[in-house]
């Protein structure tokens, strides 16, 4: 049965179960709850359920088997220090300042390896405020994403963005770098929802926020405005979609050098995956980053992929950046390539003395 399962800031989780309908026009998305996976390319998925669970406890463990086959890489390190020299070329002659260059992972996996495990061990080795698993076969959908990242957070009229840009070990760690790549792309994120919001509302309520994450370090920073009256999704999307922290400055230049750059579509990676219930005029959507997704053939085998990348401006060094993405995507690819089996407890028989 279709499932999906969504985390949040404040610690509440979201389930949700049959499938009601599945479109990929944002226009359809008017009524109800649904699921929402939107590919850094720009394709639709979004999931109607029936059922809604907001009080749901934990995940149920579940067995994975681990990946055993090696993982591939759509850019291995030279050929991603070849790409940090060539956009800070492009920075030099003055057609983009930031841009934020992605390798995707990929190995084999076999027809029992379940997102829906692999969501449970992600859960419990590298729990995320966006965190999300769905399990949509019948639309394609089979994603665990484990997003320390919001996209966009919408209340009524009120819209969110916390944007995340520079990453280290520790806060002592980041460097002048990683304060100059989230001052651009906070300027990026206001100038996006200046389209949508009304002149005046648009603030950066926290800047430079520093956020610990399993493994790392992050500045984060909050961007809020009031919509416009008659602002629909279509054209929220429009105004701020791909997010800025994962396609660069200016967001134009910034996805030409991506499309030259990249050999391989990105998909849900660096996308958007979260939940929009309509009804209640609310959504919670993530940047799909440390996330892992399935693809497979007829036969049930496919193969799993992930994503990782780092924001490249004049001051990034290829050495540099090339380690910030070996550190995100260590910790979940080795979780990933773990077998992992739960612990089922069970009562022990009493003995009665005598």
């Amino acid at each position: 049965m279709a499932w999906a399962r969504f985390g949040s800031l404040d610690g509440v989780a979201i389930e949700a179960t049959g499938v009601e309908a599945i479109t990929h026009d944002i226009a359809d998305v008017t009524a109800g709850f649904w699921g929402v996976v939107l590919t850094f390319e720009g394709e639709l998925t979004a999931v109607r359920f029936t059922d809604v669970d907001r009080d749901p406890g934990p995940m149920v463990p579940a067995s994975w088997p681990g990946v055993t086959g090696e993982w591939a890489r759509s850019l291995d390190d030279t050929a991603y220090r070849s790409g940090v020299g060539e956009i800070r070329e492009r920075i030099a002659r003055g057609t983009v300042y930031q841009v934020n260059l992605c390798t995707v992972l990929e190995a084999p996996v076999g027809p029992d390896a379940s997102v829906r495990a692999l969501g449970a061990v992600l859960a419990e080795g590298n729990p995320a405020p966006y965190a999300a698993v769905l399990d949509v076969p019948e639309a394609g959908l089979e994603i665990a994403c484990a997003s320390p990242e919001s996209y966009l957070e919408r209340h009524g009229s009120r819209v969110t963005s916390r944007p995340i840009k520079g990453t280290a070990v520790a806060p002592d760690a980041l460097l002048e770098k990683d304060f100059a790549e989230n001052v651009m792309i906070v300027d990026l994120v206001r100038n996006d929802l200046a389209h949508v919001c009304r002149p005046g509302t648009v603030s950066v309520d926290h800047l430079f926020r520093v956020e610990q994450h399993p493994g790392l370090v992050q500045l984060v920073s909050d961007v809020s405005g009031e919509l416009r009256d008659g602002v629909g999704w279509r054209d929220l999307l429009d105004a701020s979609f791909p997010p800025g922290s994962v396609s660069g400055a200016p967001k134009h230049t910034a996805l030409q050098a991506i499309s030259d750059l990249e050999p391989v579509p990105r998909g849900p990676y660096c996308g958007a995956i979260g939940w929009i219930d309509a009804d209640r005029d609310e959504a919670r959507l993530a940047v799909g980053i440390r996330t892992f997704w399935v693809l497979r053939d007829e036969s049930g085998a496919g193969v799993l992929r992930f994503g990782a990348g780092a924001g490249i401006t004049w001051g990034s060094d290829p050495d540099g950046e090339v380690a910030e993405v070996h550190l995100k995507a260590r910790r979940l690819v080795e979780l990933a390539r773990t077998a992992y089996e739960p612990v089922i407890l069970r009562d022990e028989p009493r003995t009665t003395p005598g």
